[in-house]
């Protein structure tokens, strides 16, 4: 399937060879242009620019450092408070140079060619899910986001263990794509409070997470693991349900959950130390 090329006007900077000063004007169409952006760039990306547009608008960071437990003001003001003496002038120009990068990328990525590969499944946004030789293969797909989890893997990955229970598939492998296995929870999952309150979002998270994790509990075929990165957080604690973990060199495990004032999640508290020993579960 060849991708249709798509027209984005590039951002032109309004500069003298005196100053080199970025216009208002020039600012101003970044953020219309930021708005032309198809795909989430990321929590570190839209930390980075929330960070320039405060220092650029406001001048250095002057708000009271927030509490540890409000975590998302917590980021925002960490990234805020890094640009340190930062001029207005060059948080705008940084500003408008991420913007353009972030438009030239997915420009870029929108002229390659997506050709499909062998067994694919379709409907997939934040997978991959492809079949050969009867051995299943589930890919988290978000790599620019280390694989964190949002809502909408969650469900794609219920989704792709029950279609991999009923096929003719032998085994199922779950694995990541890119530089980590997956980063954990993505923070979206807790900002986004929907219509109903703070009360309806835990109920339906609990729902959701009672349902991940009841489908690998379930799941009727041999699930292999291939962490072939950093794991951290739900993604580690679920590996105790699989039947066969496999670690590259370059995996990683971290259960921040301690640390966080939260209890693990997946069953590990039962699993780990039946599987590993008391000691090296603490």
């Amino acid at each position: 399937r060849q991708a249709q090329a798509v027209y984005i006007p590039a951002i032109h900077l309004h500069v003298t060879a005196a100053t080199m000063q970025v216009s208002q004007e020039d600012f101003q169409k970044a953020q219309e242009q930021l708005k032309l952006l198809k795909n989430d760039p990321g929590n570190e990306i839209k930390l980075k620019l929330y960070a320039l547009f405060k220092q650029a608008t406001e001048g250095p960071c002057n708000s009271p450092k927030p509490g540890m437990l409000d975590f998302v003001k917590k980021a925002k003001w960490d990234a805020w408070n890094s640009l340190g003496n930062l001029s207005q002038d060059n948080a705008r120009q940084k500003y408008i140079e991420l913007v353009t990068s972030l438009i030239s990328a997915e420009f870029a990525d929108q002229k390659k060619d997506a050709s499909p590969e062998e067994g694919r499944h379709d409907g997939y946004e934040t997978i991959l899910v492809t079949t050969k030789n009867n051995i299943t293969k589930i890919m988290l797909n978000r790599p620019d986001k280390k694989n964190a989890i949002n809502i909408k893997m969650y469900r794609e990955i219920i989704k792709a263990l029950e279609e991999a229970g009923k096929t003719d598939s032998t085994i199922a492998v779950i694995t990541g794509n890119g530089d980590y296995y997956s980063s954990g929870n993505d923070l979206t999952n807790f900002i986004n409070v929907p219509s109903g309150g703070m009360e309806k979002m835990a109920k339906d998270g609990a729902v959701l997470l009672k349902d991940f994790v009841g489908h690998f509990i379930d799941f009727p075929k041999p699930l292999i693991a291939v962490v072939n990165g950093p794991a951290v957080g739900i993604i580690v604690t679920v590996l105790g349900l699989c039947d066969i973990v496999y670690a590259t060199d370059r995996a990683t495990f971290h259960t921040p959950f301690s640390h966080l004032g939260q209890s693990p999640e997946g069953c590990s508290s039962y699993l780990f130390p039946k599987i590993m020993g008391l000691a090296k579960v603490s």
